[in-house]
């Protein structure tokens, strides 16, 4: 296993763009400050893309576009605002679109908002790109869509049994996507992630992903709450990874309309996850364990598939490697006072 002090942080390394030149020109990442968004922004500057950002900052952070934000065109805005979306789309080869909605609790509370913000904010995106002439879209789906079903791992042919309206909500933003490569010729790709983590991810909301939540617990030294028994299991993908699976989707020739699996293609139990932080921590608290929330999943891990022979993707980050680069981040923003 590797310990986190044999690593040692620094953003550079985990750039895709220093490995690989795309000639992409322009590109709008929609979402642009938040986790993800943020690290496909300076992989794209880093080769050379001229970077516009839009985002209303309802969960992304200007933080995150800190060292960016003078090297980019930053709309902050909501994508449903058409007139801005137009405007900041200009001129750009592809699109990256990760605005949404992402929290599958608060997506129950408010379907009908959410449904706003990811299916017709959607919908705007493609038809923003289809009055411009943007070559590409590529649009971050999400393995919700999979649902509960038993079959494992998840293929991207398998029957679909979405369980929130987050899931429901990102199929129809799926189908659009087909549909606008169908019936107006617009290059579209969906990225199906599957759980990603790493640097920059929030930890301060109880929608956060639970390695954020976990590694704020280990900091802090507090007993993290476990939602069920604990040994549902999650294939957690490191962000580097997913930044440069985005790359790869915006190039390649053969992802027109497709749909791709964005995973590891294995997956580790929520109970062994907070025992490997532990290790990193040198802690031995117990977790609190709650019953099990409406609409997660018991059982998820990717077949990866598809997206090494469409794409040419395979991950660069094991995951004991990547929880390790993202456990001495979190200290060092502990350090800061940053977060």
């Amino acid at each position: 296993m590797c310990s986190a002090v044999e690593w040692t942080f620094n953003e550079h390394e985990f750039n895709p763009a220093r490995q690989m030149s795309h000639q992409l020109k322009r590109a709008l990442v929609t979402g642009g400050a938040g986790f993800i968004g943020s690290h496909i922004v300076d992989a794209l500057i880093s080769d050379g893309c001229q970077v516009t950002v839009l985002d209303n900052l309802s969960t992304g952070s200007d933080l995150n576009l800190a060292a960016a934000m003078d090297q980019i065109t930053f709309y902050n805005g909501d994508i449903r605002d058409r007139q801005m979306l137009e405007k900041a789309v200009e001129d750009c080869d592809v699109i990256f679109h990760l605005a949404a909605m992402v929290s599958v609790p608060q997506t129950i509370d408010d379907p009908v908002e959410s449904a706003l913000i990811n299916e017709m904010g959607t919908l705007y995106v493609l038809e923003a790109a289809r009055k411009k002439n943007i070559r590409r879209v590529v649009f971050s789906s999400s393995c919700a869509v999979y649902g509960d079903t038993p079959q494992l791992p998840k293929i991207e042919s398998m029957p679909l049994n979405p369980c929130s309206p987050y899931a429901v909500q990102k199929r129809t933003a799926e189908r659009y996507m087909r549909l606008g490569c169908e019936l107006y010729g617009l290059e579209t790709i969906s990225l199906r992630y599957f759980n990603v983590y790493g640097p920059r991810q929030d930890p301060s909301s109880p929608y956060s992903g639970v390695i954020s939540i976990f590694m704020k617990m280990a900091l802090g030294n507090q007993s993290p709450v476990i939602y069920g028994d604990g040994n549902q299991s999650r294939d957690f993908i490191y962000v580097a990874d997913v930044v440069a699976a985005n790359l790869l989707a915006a190039t390649s020739a053969s992802a027109k309309g497709e749909i791709v699996n964005i995973g590891t293609g294995s997956s580790i139990g929520i109970n062994q996850l907070w025992d490997l932080i532990c290790s990193f921590s040198g802690l031995t608290i117990k977790p609190q364990h709650q019953p099990a929330r409406p609409g997660d999943i018991y059982a998820s891990v990717a077949d990866t598939r598809h997206a090494k022979s469409l794409l040419g993707f395979n991950i660069d980050y094991p995951f004991e490697t990547g929880l390790a680069l993202t456990y001495q981040w979190y200290q060092k923003e502990q350090k800061s006072g940053h977060r």
